[in-house]
C-alpha cells in the first residue's frame, strides 16, 4: 500500500476564528447555537446570536496554546481567538481519519505560545489512499462503539451506587424520629482569621477549606500561620472533632482521627461534642442532608453560598444514645465500604477505557488492524 507524506498544514488549511467569536457570554440552554472551545469542556454554553455562525462542516477546532482538538459537525460560534479552525482538504484526507490521526501526535506544548503556524502545521504524517482511510476509520469507530457501551454501563453503575448510598443512609436514619439542634450537643467555632500584618507567634500548620474532603483530609499542602499561645486551645482541632466547610462546598466535613493536634482557619467550623457521641455518626448524617438537598436551607448568600455559625448550630440532628449510634455506624460503614470497593473498580476501569482509546488509535495508524 502506497503512503504519501504531507504536512498537516497541507491537509488542514486554517482559518482564524475572529469572525465567529461570540459577543455576549450570557449563555442559556434554551438558545440554539453552541459556543465552543477546543479544550475538554468543548461546549461552553449556548447563544441566541444569529450572525457570525460557522457552518462549513465538518471541521476541526485546534487550541493554539494546548494543541487540544475537537471534531465538529454542527454549526457553532467560538469563545475567543485562542484557536484555529482547521478546514479539511477532502481530496487528500477523510475528516475523521485526520482527526483520529492527530490524537496520537506527541507534541510538547509546555511553553505558553501559539503553535499552529510555526510548528504544529509543519508536522508530517503519512497518509494512505482514501479507500484505506475509510476502512481504518470504520474499524476505529466499531471498536469505539463497543468501548462506549462498556463505559455507559460503568457510568450507570456509578449512578446506581449514588442511589444506593442514599438508600443506606435513609434506612439508617429514618428510624431516628427525634431531632435536636446541633448546638445543643456541641460547641462550634469558626477558625482563626489570618492576620498577615500582625505576624507574631509560633508558625503552626493549619487546615484550609481545600484540605477537607468528604470523610477525610488532604494534608499534602498545609500552610503555616503564626499563632500566639493564648490562641492555641481556641483554634486547635483534636481527635474526635468534626470539621465542616463554611464555604466552597458548604457542609463538606470530616472527623479528625489523628492523635496530633491541628489548627484551622476561618473558612472552617470546628464541632466539638459535649456529650458522649460517635462523631462519624453525625458526619454521615450531615452527608445524608446534603444528598437529600436538606442542607441548602441552612446556607446564606445569593451567589456564593456559606454556612454561618448561627445556621450551623440550628441544624437538626438525630437524638440517639451512643450504643445506638455505634450500631447504626457499623451498618453504614459496612455497606458503604462495599460500595466504595465497587466504585474504585469502576473508576479504574473507566481510566483503562481512556487508555484503550489511545491504544486503538495507535494500533490503527501503525498498520496493526486486519
Amino acid at each position: 500500500m502506497e503512503l504519501k507524506e504531507y504536512e498537516l498544514g497541507e491537509l488542514l488549511p486554517y482559518e482564524q476564528p475572529s469572525a465567529y467569536i461570540v459577543e455576549s457570554t450570557d449563555y442559556n440552554d434554551s438558545y440554539k447555537t453552541p459556543v465552543l472551545t477546543a479544550g475538554k469542556s468543548f461546549i461552553l454554553g449556548y447563544t441566541n446570536e444569529t450572525e457570525g455562525i460557522f457552518d462549513k462542516l465538518p471541521v476541526i477546532i485546534f487550541d493554539d496554546f494546548t494543541t487540544a482538538t475537537q471534531y465538529v459537525n454542527f454549526k457553532f460560534k467560538v469563545k475567543s481567538s485562542a484557536m484555529k479552525i482547521l478546514n479539511i482538504n477532502t481530496e487528500l484526507v477523510l475528516p475523521k481519519y485526520i482527526f483520529y490521526r492527530m490524537q496520537i501526535i506527541q507534541f510538547d506544548h509546555s511553553t505558553h505560545k501559539r503553535y499552529w503556524i510555526q510548528q504544529y502545521s509543519k508536522l508530517k504524517v503519512a497518509i494512505p489512499p482514501l479507500p484505506e482511510q475509510e476502512r481504518i476509520v470504520t474499524r476505529i469507530e466499531e471498536l469505539f462503539s463497543e468501548l462506549d457501551k462498556a463505559v455507559e454501563t460503568m457510568q450507570t453503575t456509578k449512578q446506581q451506587l449514588a442511589v444506593y448510598r442514599q438508600a443506606v443512609l435513609k434506612e439508617a436514619f429514618e428510624g431516628c424520629k427525634k431531632t435536636i439542634p446541633l448546638g445543643n450537643i456541641s460547641e462550634t467555632r469558626l477558625g482563626k482569621m489570618l492576620d498577615r500584618e500582625k505576624n507574631i507567634g509560633i508558625p503552626r500548620k493549619y487546615l484550609r477549606n481545600i484540605n477537607v474532603r468528604w470523610f477525610t483530609f488532604d494534608l499534602d499542602d498545609l500552610l503555616d500561620m503564626r499563632m500566639e499561645e493564648s490562641e492555641v486551645e481556641k483554634y486547635s482541632i483534636c481527635k474526635g472533632d468534626l470539621v465542616i466547610c463554611e464555604g466552597g462546598e458548604p457542609g463538606r466535613c470530616a472527623v479528625w482521627k489523628r492523635e496530633d493536634t491541628m489548627f484551622f482557619q476561618k473558612a472552617l467550623h470546628r464541632v466539638r461534642f459535649q456529650v458522649e457521641a460517635e462523631p462519624e455518626f453525625y458526619m454521615y448524617y450531615l452527608w445524608f442532608l446534603v444528598q437529600t438537598g436538606q442542607w441548602n436551607k441552612f446556607f446564606t448568600g445569593t451567589g456564593i453560598k456559606h454556612l454561618t455559625g448561627q445556621s450551623l448550630v440550628k441544624v437538626p440532628v438525630p437524638v440517639a444514645d451512643k450504643m445506638t449510634q455505634q450500631k447504626l455506624l457499623s451498618v453504614i460503614e459496612s455497606r458503604l465500604s462495599v460500595c466504595e470497593s465497587i466504585e474504585q473498580t469502576v473508576d479504574t476501569a473507566l481510566a483503562q477505557a481512556d487508555a484503550m482509546r489511545q491504544s486503538i488509535l495507535k494500533q490503527a495508524f501503525e498498520g496493526r488492524f486486519i
